[in-house]
């Protein structure tokens, strides 16, 4: 059994799924689940267990903040939901509040823990908890478009006739309407796309528009038809926990401070960096066309816009 710890906030259908790829791959040797409906947590931990002669020895438990002292991740997927009449940004609020309170416990209890930060807006939380949190910003990391990227490489995978692993393109910016597809670097064995036919198809601008539409709206598509995004969530956390697990030092889009890259600061937006043991090591920014450039500082125009009207502090 992995000696690693990895704690869970929010026992939803995200934190739930998460656990579940977390559990069947045993990534941790140890999953402690936390949330405000304790009997939920204690049913799902139970649930879980009982998965072991199939799976292999993981503890599964439920439990309260004291009990993430030693996890070396803890991933956060608690938040409220939008109430009737309420505004975004007093539901933005909400949410922050919820994570001045997380902020200060995991602090106290886990403060070596690397923080990955699931809840949605995923940018916009993953910015408040780095200004609340006394740990390096480093160490909190937003899983911002990896899933967007997954989703990206599948279609294109399946548009070109390759395994979606042998596709090497990014989606960046806000994991959400204002996300930037990199048309410039997306490359399939080292043929970018735009400039060369790639298993007998051309470039098709149209198509690849029309494939992008798929993705961003993606998350739309899916909750219109069963209520909620969770399954491809929940493998992005456990590959991104893995990865800050075994050291691996894998470039991801995640969601970080961009700092001096690209002319952007003070708002958390993904692009490509080396994550490892102590969650982002640096940024790897890609070259980007005027087009994608333009997006990107657009992105951070929408998510500063967002952020300049929270009240972040206690």
């Amino acid at each position: 059994m992995s000696g690693k710890a990895v704690g869970i906030i929010g026992a939803g259908n995200v934190g739930m799924a998460a656990a579940y790829a977390l559990f069947q791959r045993q990534i941790a040797g140890r999953l402690v689940l936390l949330d405000l409906d304790r009997r939920r947590a204690e049913g799902e931990a139970m649930d879980l267990m009982h998965g072991q002669a199939l799976v292999g020895r993981v503890s599964v438990r439920a439990g309260d903040y004291a009990d993430l002292a030693g996890c070396q991740v803890v991933v956060i997927c608690a938040g409220v939901g939008q109430q009737s009449g309420e505004s975004r940004l007093d539901l933005l609020n909400r949410n922050a509040a919820v994570f001045r309170e997380i902020a200060a416990e995991l602090d106290r209890h886990a403060p070596g823990a690397v923080l990955v930060v699931a809840t949605n807006p995923v940018d916009i939380l993953t910015a408040v908890m780095q200004r609340l949190s006394n740990r390096p910003p480093k160490r909190i990391v937003g899983t911002g478009t990896m899933l967007d990227t997954s989703r990206f490489r599948a279609l294109l995978g399946e548009y070109y006739g390759v395994n979606p692993r042998s596709v090497h393109a990014y989606i960046l910016g806000e994991h959400g309407d204002s996300e930037v597809p990199l048309w410039s670097s997306a490359a399939i064995g080292g043929r970018t796309i735009v400039d060369h036919e790639v298993n007998g198809r051309p470039f098709d601008a149209a198509a690849m528009q029309a494939l992008f539409e798929q993705v961003r709206g993606a998350a739309y598509d899916i909750i219109e038809r069963k209520g909620y995004t969770n399954t491809a969530i929940g493998l992005v956390i456990a590959y991104l926990v893995r990865v800050i697990l075994e050291d691996q030092k894998s470039v991801l889009a995640v969601s970080i401070d961009p700092g001096s890259h690209y002319g952007l600061a003070d708002v958390c937006l993904s692009i490509p960096c080396v994550v490892g043991s102590g969650g982002v090591e640096c940024a790897v920014p890609p070259v980007l066309s005027d087009q994608e450039r333009a997006g990107m500082h657009a992105s951070a125009a929408v998510l500063r816009d967002s952020l300049s009207g929270m009240t972040i502090g206690s």
